[in-house]
């Protein structure tokens, strides 16, 4: 049988290595840790705030194994909330992959967890929790695993860990998300408000992206006031001398970050990814997606001291390492996306966006079908990649969310039919000028990757295809595959002694780490056999990636987005062999797990104004949502409103509830309360519609929109149109036909992520100002 070698020194083959490794130490060197979790004061931005440190550190230390070694890790959690620890990239028993409910259990405050596996790899790795957000707080740190031989060439190793910080509690990281709040990308000087696009020619393409749904160019989520390495936004490392061989470990251990990294004082030499060796090649600037490892050797300047740099992917902050001693040689600048310019060539180009989230048959998971819905999102470049004997099919060559574009000159067109071959060449014309001086998106795929050895598996074995269309919800923040979160499907089934070959069709605008827990994969790219293996796969906007691995575990696996905030909103799978459930997790429902990627967020707003006074909360999950609304105007005009939705699909919900109002403003102690039915729908250039009918057969229709003009300052409108047909009183139409239009319009300035200033004029109210309070 021909097993690839490579794959024999880095993955288990049997069930049986699994069970037989808990408490088998025989004739195996014992290495042996104990490390603490705990809450300390922290200050990585300018602020103290609460962090979760391990053994006091953010990040944690670094674990030093030797491959054959049997490692023992005692976990103690001094926290007073569950925490967990999962072995990122490192293949070991199912029981001790450390996702808490699912392949083992949580750690309890006060408790102590041992870890223990025979180390059967070498390389770089790292350690984090798998509890809710604490990862963002800092429980994280490296692992590395020396090999028994040493195969290159250098002096001494460096470990560089890449995090992002911010001072706000994660949970409200992701309630803020989840609100739709734009002030992230005000406060980062990355939002696109209208005069921008306008002073570029842009509104074309800004409706463009308005007709699907989507407000623009999304590149990243979150605002951090501080990108780290090793914990620090500046660190040196003078003490090594000039000519050493220095073998940087580097690891994207950010939370929702990916980087450019780029070097000064030569150009490194690339020698590793995700742990495994690589044909060694020479690379300046590298992308690192969250939660991948690159190793490259760089050798101390003679003079002077080079600056490794990380800028985050959105332009929004950098930090950097300096190795050596004098003056700076400075890395490369990375520059700033154009986000409007990348609209313009995708509306040129026509590409369809918005995929559903969300399905209206949540059970139906398409994952085995090429269809349609979610198949060719591009009229026109489609790159049909025949690549040989993997049958991937109608796969798309499309534009990314930021300035790096496809380059048609590298396109291989052996891999493409003649159908495609002729659209692509027809629009080669029609799109180069938008493409020239825009980057390329070459610098985003994996070709510079691959493997010494052969990774090709067993001839003939049998392979079942998975099509994973990675889709979401910037509006709402749903993230899921195929239109259905991890809280709506069923387990995938991995079939043991055949290959399992995943199809990445991401139709969103944002990157999406994929991380496959206790297993590599082989990331199929232009080096055929010597594709390179990998835990961990970035698949770029609009992009397809395919990626294959062998059946040989036992139990279930996660599967997962590795943005953090992307996987605790759903874009979530569980890889299962279909064994028997360990007896020791027992007491550990699976649902525990699945709820905390369906909980409730709950926010809502305060409008307090000279004319009005306005409430509105909101409590959601994925598929339900509970609103309450007060508005009380200054006329004595009153009226509240409480209601249920059920979110059928990502723009369509159905709602029903009741609507209290005084008759009018000399009946301020006299109040009518309705039934109300209707729907709610976001249309085509986000307008948002409502339209309902209540008890007395009254229909109503309402719509409303805002739009950021400028940076901070937004306008906002909304028109409402009820008809009483006089049906409940049973008189004739026209002796008792009334109708009522409800008007207002306004503009809002930011001041920050939780006050406005805000000004309107309701037709009820009449003309005023005040304050706007979100919380």
């Amino acid at each position: 049988m021909n097993y690839l070698k490579y794959v024999l020194v880095f993955i288990t083959l049997q069930l049986s290595f699994g069970q037989s490794q808990e408490g088998n130490i025989d004739n195996l060197p014992v290495h042996e840790y104990t490390i603490s979790i705990k809450e300390i004061q922290v200050n990585k931005a300018g602020k103290e705030v609460m962090g979760m440190a391990v053994n006091g550190t953010i990040p944690g230390p670094t674990l030093e194994f030797t491959e054959g070694e049997y490692a023992v890790i005692h976990v103690k959690n001094e926290m007073n909330v569950e925490t967990s620890v999962h072995w990122h990239g490192i293949l070991l028993p199912n029981f001790y992959d450390g996702v808490p409910y699912l392949n083992t259990p949580p750690i309890k405050p006060g408790a102590t967890f041992k870890y223990e596996f025979a180390l059967k790899q070498s390389g770089t790795y790292w350690y984090h929790s798998h509890t809710m957000l604490q990862e963002q707080s800092g429980v994280f740190g490296s692992l590395v695993i020396k090999p028994k031989k040493k195969t290159l060439d250098y002096d001494k190793d460096l470990v560089l860990m890449l995090s992002d910080w911010t001072n706000e509690k994660p949970m409200n990281v992701l309630r803020n998300l989840k609100r739709g709040n734009e002030w992230y990308g005000i406060k980062k000087g990355t939002s696109t408000p209208l005069n921008k696009v306008i002073s570029r020619g842009a509104f074309g393409a800004q409706l463009n992206f308005w007709k699907q749904r989507m407000e623009g160019a999304d590149i990243a989520d979150v605002y951090y006031p501080a990108f780290l390495i090793n914990g620090e936004q500046s660190v040196a490392y003078p003490d090594f001398t000039p000519g050493e061989k220095i073998r940087l470990r580097i690891i994207d251990g950010a939370a929702s970050t990916s980087f450019w990294m780029t070097f000064g004082g030569g150009t490194p030499l690339l020698v590793s990814a995700d742990g495994l060796d690589v044909v060694p090649v020479e690379k300046n600037k590298t992308f690192i997606g969250v939660a991948e490892t690159y190793d490259f050797i760089v050798t101390v300047p003679e003079t002077g001291k080079m600056e490794f740099r990380i800028t985050a992917q959105d332009g929004s902050g950098q930090a950097s390492a300096f190795i050596g001693n004098g003056e700076v040689l400075p890395a490369m600048d990375i520059p700033k996306p154009d986000k409007i310019g990348m609209m313009q060539v995708m509306a040129k180009m026509d590409m369809k966006m918005g995929a559903h989230a969300l399905k209206y048959r949540p059970k139906k998971d398409d994952r085995f079908k090429m269809k349609e819905e979610y198949g060719m999102q591009m009229d026109g470049m489609k790159d049909m990649q025949m690549g040989k004997n993997h049958d991937i099919k109608d796969m798309e060559m499309n534009m990314p969310k930021d300035t790096m574009m496809v380059d048609h000159s590298k396109m291989d067109h052996s891999k493409m039919s003649a159908m495609d071959m002729n659209k692509t060449d027809s629009m080669k014309s029609k799109n180069d000028s938008g493409m020239k001086g825009m980057g390329l998106f070459a610098e985003y795929n994996y070709e510079y990757l691959k493997s010494p050895e052969k990774t090709t598996y067993v001839d003939g074995a049998p392979v079942n295809k998975i099509l994973l269309n990675l889709t979401g919800n910037m509006n709402r923040y749903i993230w899921s595959m195929n239109g259905v979160p991890l809280s709506e499907t069923d387990k995938i089934k991995i079939k043991s002694g055949g290959v399992t070959r995943i199809t990445f069709n991401n139709l969103t605008m944002m990157h999406h780490p994929m991380h496959l827990h206790g297993h590599f994969f082989r990331v199929i790219n232009n080096n055929d056999e010597y594709s390179p293996l990998k835990h961990t796969v970035n698949v770029p906007p609009m992009q397809q990636v395919t990626i294959e691995f062998y059946g040989n575990e036992y139990g279930d696996w996660f599967f997962h987005c590795h943005i953090l905030y992307h996987m605790m909103s759903g874009m979530t799978r569980i890889f299962s062999y279909d064994t028997p459930r360990d007896v020791r997790l027992k007491e550990y429902p699976v649902s525990k797990l699945v709820h905390e990627t369906n909980q409730y967020y709950t926010w809502g707003m305060v409008d307090v104004a000279s004319h009005m006074t306005g409430l509105n909360l909101v409590s959601s999950n994925i598929r339900n949502q509970f609103n309450t609304s007060f508005e009380y105007g200054w006329n004595k005009n009153l009226e509240a409103e409480f209601t249920y939705e059920r979110y059928l699909h990502d723009y369509l919900r159905v709602f029903g509830g009741v609507n209290i109002e005084n008759e009018t403003s000399k009946s301020l102690g006299e109040f009518k309360t309705t039934a109300v039915l209707g729907v709610r729908y976001l249309t085509p250039y986000l307008f948002n519609l409502d339209v309902r009918i209540d008890n007395e057969l009254r229909p109503r229709i309402g719509i409303g929109r805002s739009i950021m003009v400028f940076p901070k300052f937004s306008i906002f409108g909304y028109y409402e149109y009820q008809i009483d047909l006089g049906w409940v009183n049973d008189l004739p139409i026209d002796e008792n036909f009334t109708s009522e239009t409800v008007w207002s319009a306004g503009a809002e300035y930011m001041l920050s992520r939780n006050f406005s200033l805000m000004g309107s004029y309701d037709n009820r109210y009449g003309a005023g100002g005040g304050l706007s309070v979100r919380f």
